[in-house]
């Protein structure tokens, strides 16, 4: 390997930091999943047994690698930014491995890598350290260094902190030019740059090394195959998947986690190829174990090699509380703070939490009130649902709901015989409206909703604006477009409003008479959350009617955004200073 033009540094460490990382986890001093014992494992099997393959470790090249951390780098951002990025044990034993094993050429031996680990234990700022280390460390003439991802801004991140830590460097400031989207080496004509799947074109690309960060998110391997073939022309290339646990386990991310597993338990051989996972021990991929009990904070460890550094032992404790009461958010906790693989939708609002805000509505009690609507309509022949949501006038106040379904009369028996729904019970009791005729009459529902706004004072409706082109017109007609506001439903509109009601259900602000029909709704809701952690009512995946939900999902939304909007001297006079 051709080093570095300055000097070659050794840290002169009595008892190495590696070695002693590698003697706790094999002790068990430090808690480790069985993906880290075995990496460890295998690091120390190798050292005994991978000269019959031609393969050999170098220690002063594994070293060069941790010192340019310490030497070069400093930290961009956070509690750390300005001081010297000095590597955590974990970080140490990859950086060692990886850089310090070769093959008879003296060529690195690991041309692929794989990292799992939980969001906060600095994943891209050790990436993005790991590629400039690559750039500038091999010796490479005219390397192309990439950080890669689906989007262009995701493929920013790491790239970007690789920006300002060279910026910050007292010794690479002055020997690298930096631009917005460029790092440039000018003495190997080497350059570091974001890339991603949305760039114009990806032919042409001779890879010297590659970051694909959250891989996870990537719907294909389209990314990573053109990467991998962009490398053909490198001696020594490096391609880096760094990640937190996805949702798809039958993504091309899980399918590389699944070749990391079988290589580590020696079902297969790749010596090519290095992989490690800090998570949970879990039955999916040990079935012969049963599941880390996620509460324990014992095992916390297990998934954060960074715990009590960059990674707060009061945050996780605080999130672990929040999981235990919404199903969602525990999906959340387990993917981003202990990285499991989790399902993409959930059962939301548990039943004991959602009777836990049966306060009672009485419309009475709110005539001359403000509110917002949401109306999710169905077809022509299901229940329609007219949600209205009052905001709270004090602190102390609920945010309270109003509800009003509607469901054809006439076919409304053969429902309650098909679905097993009571709809004529509660049409009895006075929670459902039965409208004339054999398919939904949006007359009687407009003239309803008139009804509603001589006592009220409904300021907005949301509605779904794909689905309704016909009430809303009507709507139109009786208030004017400056009242009605058409709303998506899809992940940008619904995950904020959605989990404002997760938080009002989960601190008992919010009261909804424990309106039978709208509760049987609730049990039902399925949410799905995308790669960046929104989320979204799923009415495929939920298996019964959710539109009393997704009803008071609109009408929240378009009571929070214009709360928000109140001027604050509107509510406590003007200060003077």
């Amino acid at each position: 390997m051709k080093m570095m033009t300055w000097e070659i540094f050794l840290t002169e460490n009595k008892e190495h930091l590696v070695k002693q990382y590698i003697d706790d986890v094999i002790s068990g001093k430090i808690s480790s999943c069985r993906f880290v014992k075995l990496a460890v494992q295998r690091h120390l099997k190798d050292l005994e047994t991978a000269g019959s393959r031609g393969l050999y470790f170098n220690e002063v090249h594994a070293q060069h690698a941790i010192d340019f951390f310490g030497r070069f780098l400093v930290h961009s951002k956070g509690e750390f930014a300005g001081k010297k990025f000095e590597l955590e044990p974990w970080q140490q034993f990859i950086v060692w491995v990886i850089f310090g094993w070769k093959n008879e050429d003296g060529t690195r031996r690991f041309n692929k890598v794989y990292i799992e680990v939980p969001r906060k234990n600095g994943k891209s700022t050790f990436a993005a350290g790991v590629k400039l280390y690559l750039f500038v460390g091999d010796g490479e003439g005219g390397a192309e260094v990439y950080s890669a991802a689906t989007k262009k801004d995701q493929a920013r991140i790491t790239f970007d902190e690789a920006r300002r830590m060279v910026m910050r460097s007292p010794y690479l400031s002055k020997r690298l030019n930096v631009g917005k989207n460029n790092i440039y080496y000018p003495k190997t004509f080497s350059k570091f740059e974001p890339l991603s799947a949305d760039t114009k074109t990806l032919d042409g690309l001779n890879i010297h090394a590659a970051v694909v960060d959250e891989f996870h998110a990537h719907p294909t391997s389209e990314v990573w195959d053109v990467i991998e073939t962009a490398t053909g022309a490198r001696r020594q290339p490096m391609i880096t998947a760094i990640t937190t646990a996805g949702t798809d386990k039958h993504s091309v991310c899980f399918s590389y986690r699944e070749y990391v597993r079988k290589l580590l338990i020696e079902q297969i051989q790749d010596d090519s190829f290095f992989g490690i996972i800090y998570t949970l021990d879990m039955k999916y991929d040990w079935p012969d174990i049963e599941d880390d009990d996620w509460e324990d904070e014992k095992n916390w460890y297990k998934a954060n090699p960074n715990l009590g550094k960059s990674v707060k032992i009061k945050d996780i404790k605080d999130l672990s509380i929040k999981a235990k009461g919404m199903p969602r958010s525990l999906n959340s906790f387990l993917r981003y703070k202990l990285n499991i693989w989790t399902q993409a939708s959930v059962r939301w609002i548990p039943e004991q939490k959602w009777k836990d805000c049966a306060f009672p509505v009485e419309l009475d009690d709110l005539i001359g009130r403000p509110c917002y609507g949401g109306l999710d309509l169905s077809s022509s022949i299901d229940i329609t649902a007219f949600i209205l949501v009052f905001p709270k006038e004090n602190p102390e106040d609920k945010v309270y709901v109003y509800c009003r379904f509607y469901i054809p009369k006439e076919n409304m028996l053969d429902r309650v015989k098909r679905d097993k729904v009571p709809y004529d019970k509660w049409w009895r009791e006075g929670y459902v409206e039965a409208t004339p005729g054999d398919v939904v009459d949006y007359d009687y529902i407009l003239q309803d909703i008139e009804e509603l706004g001589k006592k009220v004072d409904i300021k907005e409706i949301a509605f779904d604006r794909w689905g309704s082109t016909l009430i809303s017109q009507k709507l139109m007609e009786m208030g004017g477009d400056d009242w009605l506001v058409g709303m998506g439903q899809g992940y940008k509109s619904m995950s904020a409003p959605s989990k404002e009601l997760e938080k009002f259900i989960r601190s008992q602000e919010i009261a909804h008479g424990g309106n039978p029909v709208l509760s049987w709704m609730a049990g039902n809701v399925v949410v799905s959350e995308d790669t960046a952690g929104n989320i979204k009512p799923d009415k495929k995946k939920s298996n019964e009617k959710i539109d009393g939900i997704v009803g008071l999902i609109m009408a929240l939304d378009r009571a929070t955004r214009n709360e928000k909007k109140e001027s604050v001297y509107e509510t406590r006079g003007v200060r003077t200073v």
